[in-house]
């Protein structure tokens, strides 16, 4: 095995974004590398692929100014012969040129596209498929699975065109959240065709995700390859420096099978919220039910102390449901009664900012850079909260310990404004704020976002300790493993459109 090592630091101005030493590359191997979002895995990355501008920061890799890494035959072999997914694959195509036209750009016109996209696809159907690559991307066409599907489908005839003419050259994949906005079924299909490529002829490939549950897919249908696999996760040390250490898989998948023995139910059944099957919105007809096969509808029912998992195809409108429950969205017709109060599509705006918001329910948004002010402070986020008492320093700081560190819980890090903190840290603190006001309900859309997997492991100790004290939580998560494994088989309900 041979293993290129880097340390490499990147600063923009007098800030250091980030520092890590002894980053392995793996030749010829992949690595899944794991870690909090904003931690520094993307930055990394690009700079070892040559991708940031220096002109905008200051970047030095193995003790040298970046340009000698620019020059150098490895960079310069990588770039020519491999690929990058971004993470985020709107900012990634042009809009001025059809899907057709941008699959075909460069060197990758030279190769044939049409087998990967069906399997992507999972369709024979080429006028489905057509529809798709003839047209001019926008903001929300195609879709963001498919866009991703568009970048990956980029990649992998790159990744072709090194198994048909193999060199001794260099080259490197890298796969930044390349199933991010992908379900299970096709993020399957993308690691199945990356496992068959990687067969046909090893490539080096380094794949960025917060999805620990790629660990069981690999372990239950690819467990041959395991031994070219390394699992390396990113951590911080004091900041800006990070650590590139090993993960064990094990450690995944043995927390796993603790599961939902985890939490007793302790609550005669009492209902916080019944939300009815049916509902329409945005001229879409909805329904709710309460088996996979989408046979039997059933209005939602959350009793005190449950967790229910709503579960549905991106798309579909699960946060369109949890945003009617808050009253964020109009509904054209729905039911719901919420810790007794009883709304519907005729019921004022005001029912919500009076009953509701803070005292009935909250909601834990997706993204928590939308949530939160990016220029408040840490202490600033908290205030003006509707609580039952007075939040001083020191409490916050005992409030604050169930998700972060005691030890980071300095003064500084309190006066440090929100833009300034890491994805991951963004997330807890976002979580924090809807969990202190302590209400009835809590909507949890994609609550895992971001997060490294101790994170993972205290933000689910701390639901299922708010649980024990009474709250209901609905969950709307893209981590259908965790929490098919976290929640009763009888509080899982199903979304489609009708």
């Amino acid at each position: 095995m041979n293993t290129r090592q880097f340390s490499i630091r990147v600063q923009s101005g007098n800030r250091c974004l980030v520092n890590a030493e002894n980053f392995p590359v793996y030749q010829n191997e992949i690595t899944f590398l794991f870690g909090e979002s904003g931690i520094g895995k993307s930055i990394i990355t690009k700079g070892l692929y040559g991708l940031l501008d220096p002109e905008d920061l200051t970047v030095t890799i193995n003790n040298k100014p970046y340009g000698y890494h620019l020059n150098d035959n490895w960079t310069k072999q990588i770039r020519r012969n491999g690929f990058f997914v971004f993470q985020e694959p709107s900012s990634h195509l042009n809009p001025l040129l059809t899907i057709r036209e941008q699959l075909n750009e460069g060197s990758l016109c030279d190769h044939e596209d049409k087998e990967i996209l069906r399997y992507l696809w999972q369709t024979n159907d080429d006028p489905s498929i057509r529809k798709i690559i003839d047209i001019f991307p926008k903001p929300y066409r195609p879709s963001g699975g498919e866009k991703q599907r568009i970048l990956l489908a980029m990649a992998f005839k790159r990744i072709n065109a090194f198994i048909e003419n193999p060199s001794d050259e260099q080259t490197a994949f890298v796969f930044d959240e390349p199933t991010g906005s992908l379900d299970n079924n096709y993020r399957n299909r993308f690691l199945e065709l990356l496992f068959a490529k990687y067969s046909a002829h090893p490539f080096t490939a380094i794949i960025i995700t917060h999805d620990y549950s790629i660990i069981s897919e690999i372990y239950n249908r690819h467990r041959h390859l395991v031994k070219n696999i390394h699992f390396k996760e990113l951590s911080r040390t004091t900041e800006p420096d990070v650590d590139v250490q090993d993960f064990s898989p094990q450690q995944y998948l043995s927390w796993l099978q603790t599961g939902h023995s985890q939490y007793k139910e302790n609550f005669a059944k009492e209902t916080t919220l019944e939300f009815s099957s049916r509902f329409s919105i945005f001229n879409r007809n909805l329904c709710i039910y309460k088996d996979e096969l989408r046979q039997h509808p059933s209005s939602l029912v959350i009793n005190k102390g449950d967790m229910v998992y709503l579960k549905a195809p991106s798309g579909v409108g699960k946060t369109t449901l949890a945003k009617i429950v808050m009253g964020l969205y109009h509904a054209d017709s729905f039911k719901m009664r919420l810790a007794g109060v009883t709304a519907n599509e005729k019921s004022p705006e005001t029912l919500w900012q009076k009953k509701i918001w803070g005292k009935k329910a909250g909601m834990v948004f997706q993204h928590a850079d939308e949530s939160l002010n990016m220029q408040a402070t840490v202490l600033e986020t908290f205030k003006g909260l509707p609580l039952k008492s007075k939040l001083n320093t020191e409490k916050l700081k005992k409030y604050l310990q169930d998700l972060f560190d005691p030890s980071t819980l300095t003064d500084q890090f309190l006066h440090k404004k929100v833009a300034f903190l890491s994805g991951g840290q963004k997330q807890r603190l976002n979580l924090l704020r809807t969990l202190i006001q302590a209400p009835n309900l809590i909507v949890l859309d994609e609550p895992l976002n971001g997060l490294d997997f101790n994170s993972v492991k205290r933000v689910l100790e701390l639901l299922n300790q708010k649980r024990s004290q009474g709250t209901s939580m609905l969950m709307i998560s893209h981590n259908e493993e965790i929490f098919e494994h976290f929640v009763a088989k009888e509080n899982i309900y199903y979304l489609s459109e009708i």
